[in-house]
């Protein structure tokens, strides 16, 4: 009989964990929750408020400074694209509160390095897709015009490609990044598990999924209109909101229950 290769069953790669169905506008329940964990943790909510408000400040910055609309757009994909890889502090107070814990600064920021590999990685992934987005931008900006205010029949064909390739990539950034950060936070999996679980469920609660998708981006452009101020208080209320939208995900063997 030819040998036999052992297979070690406790070892598994690109698993998918199964979620839950979700009601269309659950995500506004997600909100109501967020704004309950900032009054709970106010000060910390204020502090990483302040540290990501610097990022679309120098997005607003560097367009002023380089003088041309054509970064404003790539520089507004990269802070979408950043701002969930660096939102782990924010789910461990979100966390820390779930638990009847009192949340605190230290014991967020270690919170950052429980999964470093595959945190590290899913930074790497995004920052590949910036690069890419970046790059595309670049040469779909080749079909513009060159000629002095163009009209829609010229513009066509560079606003029909730059759409549609954009909105390829925030669909597919949206279904990687909607629950991966979690994910490896809390269990410590590896990214593609994450990963697949995150575009699983993504898919699988579509009509939740385009509501909490265009409530992200409705608050990124409230965000953007006040001057990036408004990004003190909407940064943890989105990440206190995303943190409940994996626990009400994403299923566990124990329910969860936080309300």
């Amino acid at each position: 009989m030819p040998a036999t290769q052992s297979i070690d069953k406790h070892t598994e790669f690109a698993r998918c964990f199964e979620s839950n169905k979700l009601s269309p506008f659950v995500a506004f329940h997600w909100l109501a929750l967020a704004f309950k964990d900032i009054a709970r943790a106010p000060l910390l909510s204020l502090i990483y408020g302040l540290v990501f408000t610097t990022i679309p400040a120098a997005i607003m910055w560097l367009a002023f400074e380089v003088d041309s609309h054509l970064v404003i757009l790539p520089a507004a994909v990269a802070f979408a694209l950043i701002g969930p890889a660096f939102a782990a502090g924010l789910y461990d107070v979100a966390w820390e509160l779930e638990k009847g814990h009192k949340p605190t600064l230290g014991h967020s920021l270690k919170s950052m390095f429980r999964n470093p590999a595959g945190e590290w990685g899913f930074a790497i992934l995004l920052m590949v897709i910036m690069i890419v987005w970046m790059r595309l931008a670049a040469l779909i900006h080749a079909l513009y015009p060159n000629v002095p205010n163009p009209n829609f029949e010229q513009l066509s064909a560079f606003l029909g490609l730059g759409t549609l390739v954009g909105g390829i990539l925030v669909v597919a950034v949206f279904a990687i990044s909607a629950f991966t950060p979690q994910i490896m936070m809390e269990r410590r999996v590896d990214i593609m598990t994450a990963v697949v679980s995150s575009i699983h469920a993504v898919r699988s609660n579509a009509a939740a999924m385009v509501v909490w998708g265009a409530t992200i981006g409705v608050l990124v452009i409230v965000g953007f209109l006040t001057g990036t101020a408004g990004f003190i208080v909407i940064m943890p209320l989105l990440a206190y909101a995303s943190w409940h939208g994996y626990i009400a995900t994403i299923k566990t063997k124990k329910p969860r229950k936080y309300e």
